[in-house]
């Protein structure tokens, strides 16, 4: 029986909770019973670490936070909870102190920053015929599909937002980097998981979506982390 910890799942850009579905359903398979997906609004780092962090504040028990893409640099700004034992970024974000995640991309644009086109209310879509390619290419055409059609873009001022006090500085953290990543390069990712001092850091050969392409590698980490907790 697994450790009795809660693990909260925080999606990035472009995607909703749905996005860990199958890290769900593994865990669920392990015995882990206290698996939540917080669903961020995606308007501003203050709205989705204070959505966040309310959810952290409602458990009883020790918390590993999980965060994919930008959802990393949502753990980085909410994870300075007392009960918050790690850290997991899965293809992540995780900005310093002062740090924004458009500061961090301009070091090394990734391969799909063509392919992002904003409205007119200033939210940033990836573009639907180019979503298969730049977001999942290591999934098949149909879950593409659906990930392009139920895709939740951000207000793209998100991406120039600060972090203050990053709680990897203080909390123990994990790093899975996707080495065919097209959304943040994983040459950013290897620097960000380089200056974590990261107990753990492992490189899939998958896309940006490594949580929906390579699910039990993904599980094998986060449990690495609700052991240590």
């Amino acid at each position: 029986m697994p450790k009795q910890t809660s693990i909260i799942l925080v999606h990035g850009f472009w995607g909703g909770a749905a996005h860990w579905s199958k890290v769900i359903v593994a865990l669920a398979r392990k015995g882990h019973n206290s698996v939540i997906a917080v669903e961020n609004p995606l308007t501003s780092l203050a709205d989705d670490a204070k959505r966040t962090r309310k959810m952290i504040a409602q458990q009883k028990q020790p918390v590993i936070l999980v965060g994919h893409s930008y959802g990393g640099t949502v753990i980085t700004e909410a994870g300075d909870q007392p009960n918050v034992a790690g850290l997991v970024f899965i293809a992540a974000f995780a900005p310093d102190a002062g740090e924004s995640p458009g500061a961090i991309t301009a070091k090394n644009p990734p391969a799909a920053a063509a392919n992002l086109a904003p409205d007119s209310d200033g939210y940033l879509w990836i573009k639907r015929d180019k979503f298969h390619e730049s977001f999942c290419q290591d999934l098949t055409a149909d879950e593409a599909l659906v990930m392009a059609a139920t895709q939740k873009a951000p207000l793209a001022s998100t991406f120039g937002e600060n972090i203050s006090k990053p709680a990897w500085k203080k909390k123990p953290s994990w790093y899975q980097i996707s080495s065919e990543d097209h959304m943040i390069a994983p040459d950013n990712q290897k620097m960000m998981s380089g200056r974590l001092g990261a107990k753990r850091v492992i490189t899939l050969k998958a896309s940006h979506a490594s949580l929906a392409s390579q699910p039990d590698a993904v599980v094998a980490l986060i449990e690495e982390a609700v052991a240590a907790s």
